[in-house]
């Protein structure tokens, strides 16, 4: 119900009041007394009649960002296309004054130009969500703040962090794709992101293989009955406790070349193996588990007799 409709005189009790946005006055139309001399008006106080015209009047800035060394709440001396419409002594003094503000930043203000440019760079090289990027650069700001970077290549730290931000998100991303992405080497980066992740206190669940499973199938080019079929494996693989130990990419690239055998999609484990960044060896030994544990070879046989 509205408020106009439930406001009451103190005096008289009577529900017949009048607003007037204008004073911030509410008055008593019966005996007129001033029940609210002191209004507030929440709304906003200029008309829009188009989506330019509220972005021209709109005052406040851009959302806080850890993807920015200032968080996003710094400002610019001047843009260079402004400054040349100036007189020359005027643009030489407001040039100047660009120079001192590059120069008097922090180290570490120094420290996360750099690199949240290169976070930005490996984060569009993996076509990784917005959310992921600000998880990371908050990670790799705190890393910074407390000195972790210190004796560490930034880059290994960026990696580290992202990967750090791909677990918590549940975005699937191997530390072999972060390793092409970023240059450096995959045991730097786990060594890395087990450092930061042990020294920040953040707690990270181990990874599920299903979420590898639509990225594999989609560079496989499989069928979605091929997808949920080697879904059914990794539950039934879960419960069985083949996953406990064993690296996520490798069980879950060796269900969804048992499922596309048992769809007759044929893959060769080398195609697999390539898709995960696993080893053939691997594909394999996982493989064997899956039909031993779960007896998979009677479905395989079951698909293959019906075809015929």
């Amino acid at each position: 119900m509205p408020r106009e409709m439930v406001k009451k005189c103190p005096e008289c009790g009577s529900i017949n009041v009048s607003w007037n946005r204008e004073k911030g006055e509410i008055t008593c139309k019966d005996c007129g007394l001033v029940i609210e001399d002191k209004m507030v008006d929440f709304t906003q106080e200029w008309r829009e009649f188009d989506s330019d015209g509220a972005q021209r009047q709109r005052r406040a800035g851009a959302p806080m960002t850890y993807t920015e060394y200032d968080q996003g709440l710094g400002t610019e001396v001047g843009q260079k296309s402004d400054l040349f419409q100036l007189k020359s002594q005027s643009r030489n003094k407001f040039f100047r004054l660009r120079k001192w503000q590059y120069r008097i930043s922090t180290a570490i203000e120094r420290n996360l130009k750099l690199a949240l440019a290169e976070l930005k760079r490996v984060s569009s090289y993996l076509k990784l969500p917005k959310s992921v990027d600000e998880e990371s650069a908050r990670i790799y700001t705190l890393a910074v703040q407390r000195g972790l970077v210190r004796g560490r290549s930034m880059e290994s730290v960026v990696a580290g962090a992202l990967y750090a931000a791909c677990r918590r998100h549940d975005v699937p991303r191997t530390l072999d794709e972060l390793s092409e992405a970023s240059g450096i080497e995959k045991k730097e980066i786990g060594r890395t992101y087990r450092f930061v992740t042990r020294e920040l206190g953040i707690n990270i669940l181990p990874s599920n293989p299903a979420d590898y499973i639509a990225r594999f199938a989609s560079a496989l080019k499989l069928s979605a009955e091929t997808q949920s079929e080697s879904i059914e494996i990794l539950e039934k693989a879960q419960k069985a406790e083949l996953t406990s130990g064993r690296g996520p990419t490798g069980i879950a690239a060796a269900a969804l070349y048992v499922a596309a055998l048992i769809h007759g999609e044929k893959r060769t484990q080398r195609e697999v193996a390539d898709v995960a960044g696993v080893t053939e060896v691997t594909i394999r030994n996982r493989y064997k588990e899956l039909l031993d544990k779960l007896k998979l070879e009677k479905e395989i046989k079951k698909k293959k007799k019906k075809k015929k």
